[in-house]
């Protein structure tokens, strides 16, 4: 008998994966006025919140990043039930400040934006791939209202909801999410992190919209947009909203 027939499985298998993060970009070191802010913005949808990893965004801060004190920015966190995984764009005394704090550092390239090498053989393979049709993409079709409390998600392909999503409801895809009536809860559309996805309702009222970990609320919305049909989509990693 063979002596590996009863070797023992591994106990684990490290793996490197592209995983969406949701980012906090860091405009001011005051952690008073970032608490309450944070506390506002949880408020409102503190289920989705709960227990969502966090990546802390530098770049804004320039200079003033040295003021911030980490420490202080993951007890913050937690209390708000985030789990903050690590810092990017960070300069280096603040790299030193933030790993003592027990946050990761991160590189400051997006997931999944690899520059591509400008040889003649990368042209010939890129030309190649663009002439192939791209794979078909199916949709989850929802005909009937999505009720509060309900979650509805449409995993590797888009969603399209034919009736309204009530209030407390929550709309989830990996691709564009379609809304064929009133557009309330939450849409969160690219959440594995396709920037490209869409959201598109003929009327918006959602409390919570976001794509690829962009996120606005209601509250932060223009009154002209509200309740009237749009599309929301990312420009440039800002969450941008028009009417159609």
């Amino acid at each position: 008998m063979s002596s590996t027939a009863f070797a023992p499985k591994r106990a684990f298998e490290l793996k490197g994966e592209l995983s969406a993060l949701s980012v906090l970009r860091l405009q001011d070191t005051d952690m008073g006025r970032i608490a309450r802010e944070l506390a506002a913005k949880v408020k409102i949808a503190p289920g989705f919140f709960s227990n969502t990893p966090i990546v802390i965004d530098l770049k804004e801060l320039g200079d003033g990043e040295r003021l911030l004190d980490f420490a202080a920015l993951k007890i913050v966190l937690i209390k708000h039930g985030l789990v903050p995984i690590g810092v990017r764009n960070a300069q280096m005394k603040a790299q030193e400040a933030a790993t003592q704090a027990g946050f990761a550092l991160l590189r400051n390239n997006p997931a999944g934006h690899l520059p591509a090498a400008n040889t003649e053989g990368s042209r010939r393979q890129r030309h190649q791939w663009s002439s192939e049709a791209p794979p078909l993409r199916k949709s989850l079709m929802i005909t009937r209202p999505v009720r509060s409390g309900q979650q509805v998600y449409a995993r590797e392909c888009d969603l399209i909801v034919l009736a309204q999503a009530s209030p407390g409801s929550e709309l989830l895809a990996d691709g564009n999410i379609h809304v064929y009536g009133s557009l309330r809860g939450r849409a969160l559309a690219g959440i594995r992190g396709d920037i490209t996805a869409r959201i598109f309702c003929q009327s918006l009222e959602a409390e919570l919209i976001a794509i690829a970990g962009n996120y606005k609320l209601i509250d932060d919305t223009e009154d002209s947009l509200k309740g009237h049909p749009a599309q929301i989509y990312l420009r440039e990693e800002h969450l941008m909203i028009s009417p159609l």
